[in-house]
């Protein structure tokens, strides 16, 4: 094989992917993204079905191993099983797409559909490292309040596919304009909707506080630890200032051992009974409603853990619940788990977390108040169903603590801006170790605490309400919209083939 040969079946493909990883956070260089799309598509560019497989898969596989780069602190096994489930589904849409013309259509449609398809299987989807992350940050990122996230990817796959057609402009100039046209005016007429798209009103405000308790990241959850976990978070509650209405506290930092009579009690130990009047306490001490998550055994069942966050009013009353509905495979229940125990036993959770089956919103004093736990916001449908059901606000409770490195923090905040976008509505992300964040209506972050610190971050929001066109519609026009463009991109090829 000769050197070129190796470079246009390797190098090519792999470069790809590496662009489009180069786009998601930590490094958030956007426009790299459209690079990789635009040498994606020309690395597919008169091959065969089989060497579209294999191009897709190397490409999918340099996108995934590095903007994943994580998990290996968790399972090394785990991140490359990962990556290459991504590898396949961006596979799979290079063997959708023909080989000469047609090509560039297809792919864009292809993209969309391989990038909604690993978002949702298997076991509930992976809708990390995503190519919509990858924008947040950038001037494209306000469509999604059009037709969701999946609409950047159009976009993104569009542009892309735009710039590999400049690079064939000598040798088929009047494909070079019809490709260009064709995207600029996609990419034109989606700005222009995200201005004239409804992003509700503003119907009140209230004062808010995130609550980070600090301490050090690549801990992992155990019963001494639970303690000062809570006492780091009581601590930078006492840092609150001024008068709140509302005071955020991470995912699961109540993480009590199962109750016991007091002469069995372990000392260095967090029982429900304890924390209970704390929280109480603390609530009635700011005149605040406060948010605080929970995790423990299900006292009904031992078998299982409940995950879930509670809303505390002044006078020391649970106004309400909310169980988390998209739990984290593997982290929080284990698919398989006869087989897969087999080879991991000793880094799965022993228990389930047993998921919620109610809307995402909580009724409190203050209002509705839409909730998405942690690994939920990285999935549109949670914080459109909380927009759905009349949430004022949104917050996402979230636990980065186990991770290493800032990859997937920086990612969740990215998703955080998106699901703000895309419903209209301020977010509230809070996390014991970083980050958390105060996220506007226009995916703006307008404060983020570092890792590790204990702080607090305040700011005056505003409460509202309405519909954008994204939350009213779903996903739906845009999986429709990106089916139409792989059968139109593939027709030529079928008739020429006939």
């Amino acid at each position: 094989m000769t050197g070129q040969r190796l470079a246009s079946r390797f190098l090519g493909p792999v470069a790809a992917g590496l662009l489009v990883a180069a786009s998601v956070p930590p490094w958030g260089l956007w426009p790299a993204a459209f690079a990789g799309v635009a040498v994606l598509d020309s690395s597919l560019a008169g091959r065969s079905a089989r060497s579209r497989l294999g191009r897709g898969i190397l490409a999918g596989a340099a996108w995934a191993l590095p903007s994943t780069f994580w998990m290996v602190d968790l399972t090394p096994p785990g991140w490359v099983v990962a990556a290459l489930l991504h590898a396949g589904f961006v596979g799979l849409a290079a063997v959708a797409v023909p080989p000469l013309r047609g090509r560039r259509p297809a792919l864009v449609g292809a993209l969309t559909l391989a990038e909604f398809a690993r978002w949702s299987v298997p076991f509930g989807g992976v809708p990390l490292a995503t190519i919509p992350i990858g924008q947040a940050a950038g001037p494209l990122a306000p469509v999604v309040r059009v037709a969701g996230p999946l609409l950047l990817v159009v976009l993104v796959a569009a542009t892309g596919c735009a710039l590999s057609a400049l690079a064939d402009a000598p040798r088929a100039p009047g494909r070079f304009g019809r490709s260009v046209a064709g995207a600029g005016g996609v990419v034109a007429v989606a700005l222009l909707l995200a201005t004239l798209a409804p992003t509700g009103k503003t119907v009140g405000t209230i004062e808010a506080a995130v609550v980070q308790g600090g301490g050090p990241q690549r801990t992992r959850a155990t019963p001494t630890g639970a303690v000062i976990v809570f006492a780091n978070q009581v601590a930078a509650t006492d840092l609150v200032t001024g008068p709140v209405d509302l005071v955020v506290w991470p995912e699961n930092v109540v993480n009590p051992d199962p109750d016991l009579p007091d002469g069995k009690r372990r000392p260095n130990r967090l029982y429900a009974d304890e924390a209970r009047p704390v929280l109480e306490d603390l609530a009635g001490s700011l005149d605040a409603v406060l948010v605080a998550g929970w995790f423990h055994r299900d006292p009904t069942d031992q078998g299982v853990n409940l995950n879930y966050v509670e809303a505390i009013e002044a006078d020391g009353r649970v106004a309400d619940r909310f169980d988390k509905v998209r739990t984290v495979p593997f982290g929080e229940f284990v698919p398989l788990r006869g087989l897969v125990e087999r080879f991991a036993a000793d880094s799965l959770p022993r228990r389930d977390v047993r998921p919620g089956d109610g809307p995402a919103v909580l009724d409190t004093s203050l209002g509705r108040l839409g909730v998405a736990i942690s690994w939920e916001v990285f999935f549109t449908e949670r914080t459109r169903e909380a927009a759905l059901h009349d949430a004022l606000v949104l917050l996402n409770p979230t636990n980065g603590a186990s991770y290493w490195l800032t990859q997937i923090q920086t990612q969740q905040v990215a998703s955080s801006r998106l699901r703000a976008l895309e419903t209209g509505r301020w977010l509230l992300q809070a996390a014991p170790t970083g980050f958390s964040a105060i996220i506007d209506p226009e995916g703006k972050v307008l404060d983020r605490t570092g890792v590790g610190e204990q702080a607090v971050r305040q700011a005056t929001v505003g409460l509202r309400n309405g519909q954008t066109w994204a939350t009213r519609v779903g996903p739906w026009p845009m999986l429709a919209a990106a089916l139409v463009l792989v059968v139109w991109g593939r027709w030529p090829a079928r008739r020429r083939e006939n």
